[in-house]
């Protein structure tokens, strides 16, 4: 009867298929409230006010470019330089998206275009561990509470960072920065586990950033172009050999 868990040939109801994508979800919102503290912490810091640094989570819903962003802030990079460093650190975005879009043929498109707007690497992981939902009647729904049960805590978290930094030691804010570097490891770190040559990459973004830097370019242009030809050099470091 209706109202029941799915199972079988049961229908679950709109009810039932929120509350299983809340579930779904709770475990990325755990993740997320720490980090979107931090967030909140070292933009604050970097001089935006809480409704800037809230009004960020809410429309770009991005933690590792919010913290990137929140750094260029304060080291004085320009508007444009932050858009395109952003940019290209999210473009593995389009990637997901159409892996996620292909994957949820079956639901209308008034549903796929704001789902793929909260579309993050820790949403996308967890809709790809159920796969089943996008055949069900309701299976938009279930995505959908995923989503906004980690874009809630991102935000909620971001605001409730802002205004802990107005309160909390300046020496300790400052220690959060590490934050930044340690999200970019802790991403880094299972792909080079895998492949060596990840590290190639990343090192050699290091090098082409400090090469800039030491050239006297700013530190906003010089972030891009190590992230720019950085990526670029994995054209080759990556680059199969053929049999």
């Amino acid at each position: 009867m209706e109202g029941e868990t799915f199972t079988g040939k049961r229908t679950a109801t709109s009810a039932d298929m929120v509350k299983r994508g809340i579930a779904a979800g709770f475990p990325i919102m755990l993740g997320y409230l720490p980090i979107a503290l931090t967030y909140g912490v070292l933009a604050k810091q970097a001089g935006m006010s809480i409704l800037e640094l809230t009004m960020m989570s809410v429309v770009v819903f991005a933690g590792a470019s919010q913290l990137m962003a929140a750094n260029m802030i304060a080291v004085g990079a320009g508007a444009l330089e932050i858009i395109i460093a952003t940019f290209v650190l999210n473009f593995r975005h389009f990637v997901m998206s159409l892996s996620f879009m292909n994957r949820l043929r079956t639901v209308s498109l008034r549903w796929k275009g704001p789902m793929s707007l909260g579309l993050t690497d820790e949403t996308f992981a967890v809709t790809a561990l159920h796969t089943k939902e996008a055949k069900q009647e309701k299976g938009a729904l279930f995505y959908t509470a995923i989503i906004l049960t980690a874009y809630a805590a991102w935000v909620f978290g971001s605001f409730l960072g802002g205004v802990l930094g107005e309160v909390i030691p300046e020496q300790l804010s400052q220690s959060m920065g590490i934050a930044l570097y340690a999200m970019f490891i802790g991403l880094l770190t299972p792909s080079v586990k895998k492949e060596w040559r990840v590290g190639l990459v990343a090192v050699t973004a290091m090098l082409i950033n400090a090469l800039c830097v030491q050239l006297g370019m700013s530190t906003g242009w010089a972030i891009v172009l190590g992230t720019v030809f950085g990526g670029m050099s994995g054209i080759f470091l990556l680059k199969e050999e053929r049999k």
